[in-house]
């Protein structure tokens, strides 16, 4: 049977032009020989559609945008598309009002043929907030083509104890479909990229082909969506090997043959590859998504701003980017130089507005009040936030989105100013830690001169005060990182953190302080987009609480 893998970014609530991509989606696949075509997990609503889904008049332009891919679609190809489902015995026996299901639009007419059994409720999701559990794994089959195939959704292949060495659920779907005779198997998911994902996807899918002996179909939702990016990355094997090389972060229709020997392994891309595809999709499809075209940036001369805006001329051209240097009364002299080199190796539009006068009109205003105490934390912070109402006053003139700077490991310690260099409407880098900025600017340069030399080899600093450079404040990041990423990515404690990296027992405890004591900030931060499963959206902790670790 040829199976067209139909990898499509959807939008949430935008029927008519998810509707417009399946049947598009469809015609190609029929164009290359496909009788079977399989789309993402909830492909007509979009996914993660939340509480839209607890609205009425939701539901219904879903089920109308249903039945128009029916009508629109090539009558001779059979598709599987993931759909709402309304949950008929809700009423009288209780549970979710819908279910989270698989329909085949087949001939002009639909049936809904499978629906989702193990729903996750971990890391960014909750899907049994608004989704009734199928009970029936074995009932998810259907025949195309003479073949019988079996449906699964997305969380129902994660629970291989083959695979993974245990189980998170008492049910296996795969193995029952398999069990009640599937001849192939297909996933349709909606799966949210994150650092290792992609491998340990693929890795899953073989896996599976191999221990049942069956086909193997996953096709997996592309695109972004605020803070998830969604990879693509759609894959067919077998136990012999995969079809193809996976999509990874991009629309594509990929028509394989169930009878075909599949003999290729998998070539995976480098992490930083996939970190830059990531951060670029996920800044385009923010400002796209919400009806803008450009974006500022404060650039500072430093590492973070200049990655930051090399990002967004990836993802919106050069054209629709500016930068605006705001030097202070401490801003050292290479900082505007490496900001304008940085504007011109870019192509972007570059400003200078100096903030001196500002200072000078805050340090006046505020003299009343801060009469007989010393300089400190205030003025340093009046810096930021003053660069801060300037590029607001920029971006709402000129109809532009302001890109936050931020990196993870300042974000995870609370070296930021709130509503000042945290202001913004996305924060591209804030789950990349500090040495992966640099990872990133390297190999952004490594055909060339994008970021300026000094931009990455120079010892950071905020500037704020005569001489400060981050490591007045916090160790070396190269040792700082692997401190952070044991305590907030890994939840170790700071004891195993200490015996693990080798710094001391009390400046992990110190360091954990400030991760735990940084909690509001990161509370009111942009949206960040998701490199890990540690994002700052993934982590749920308290805001108010006064658990200290010792």
């Amino acid at each position: 049977m040829h199976v067209a893998l139909c990898q499509i970014d959807t939008t949430v609530g935008d029927f008519d032009g998810n509707v417009k991509r399946i049947t598009a989606a469809a015609e190609r696949a029929v164009e290359q020989g496909a009788q079977l075509a399989v789309f993402p997990e909830l492909a007509i609503c979009g996914y993660p559609a939340e509480d839209l889904l607890l609205r009425d008049a939701f539901v219904a332009a879903h089920d109308a945008a249903l039945a128009e891919v029916a009508r629109k679609a090539p009558r001779e190809l059979a598709i599987l598309v993931g759909c709402l489902e309304r949950n008929v015995d809700a009423s009288e026996r209780g549970g979710r009002g819908l279910f989270n299901s698989v329909a085949l639009v087949r001939g002009g007419e639909v049936e809904v043929v499978a629906r989702k059994c193990l729903l996750p409720t971990y890391d960014v999701f909750d899907e049994s907030r608004y989704f009734e559990a199928w009970r029936a794994p074995e009932e998810n089959l259907v025949t195309v083509g003479g073949v019988q195939v079996g449906v699964v959704v997305c969380e129902d292949s994660w629970n291989d104890e083959a695979f993974f060495g245990r189980r998170s659920y008492s049910v296996d779907p795969v193995e029952r479909v398999v069990g009640a005779g599937a001849h192939v198997v297909v996933n349709l998911s909606a799966s949210p990229w994150a650092r290792g994902r992609t491998s340990l996807r693929a890795q899953m899918v073989v896996a599976a082909a191999r221990r049942h002996g069956v086909p193997m179909i996953y096709v997996n939702q592309v695109g972004g969506d605020v803070e998830l990016q969604f990879d693509g990355g759609s894959l067919a094997a077998k136990a012999s090997g995969i079809a193809t090389q996976p999509t990874t972060f991009a629309e594509c229709v990929t028509v394989v043959d169930t009878d075909a020997p599949w003999t290729q392994q998998l070539v995976e891309p480098a992490l930083v590859e996939m970190q830059h595809a990531a951060c670029v999709q996920g800044i385009r499809a923010y400002i796209q998504k919400f009806g803008f075209s450009k974006v500022v940036i404060g650039l500072s001369g430093g590492i973070d701003s200049a990655l930051v805006a090399a990002l967004a001329v990836d993802a919106l051209g050069a054209e629709n980017v500016t930068g605006i240097g705001m030097p202070s009364r401490y801003s050292s002299g290479h900082s505007v130089e490496d900001a304008r080199a940085l504007a011109a190796n870019l192509g972007v539009d570059f400003h200078l507005l100096p903030i001196e006068q500002l200072q000078d009109a805050f340090d006046a205003t505020l003299q009343p009040v801060f009469a007989g105490e010393e300089p400190g934390i205030a003025e340093e912070n009046v810096q930021s936030r003053a660069r801060g109402v300037l590029l607001m006053a920029y971006a709402n003139k000129h109809g532009a989105l302001l890109l936050t700077t931020g990196n993870k490991s300042e974000c995870a310690v609370g070296y930021c100013t709130i509503y000042g260099d945290t202001n913004g409407a996305l924060a591209p880098i804030a789950d990349l830690w500090k040495t992966e900025v640099w990872e990133m600017a390297r190999w952004l340069n490594r055909e060339g001169e994008r970021i300026p030399a000094n931009s990455i080899d120079k010892p950071p600093s905020a500037e704020l005060r005569p001489d400060q450079l981050d490591t007045d404040s916090l160790p070396d990041y190269d040792a700082l990182d692997p401190v952070l990423k044991s305590l907030v990515e890994e939840e170790r404690s700071v004891e195993e953190t200490a015996a693990q990296t080798g710094m001391s027992r009390s400046e992990v405890e110190r360091l954990f302080r400030l991760v735990q004591n940084s909690e509001w900030k990161r509370y009111q931060y942009a949206p960040t987009l998701r490199m890990t499963d540690r994002c700052w959206s993934g982590r749920r902790m308290p805001v108010s609480h006064r658990y200290r670790e010792r």
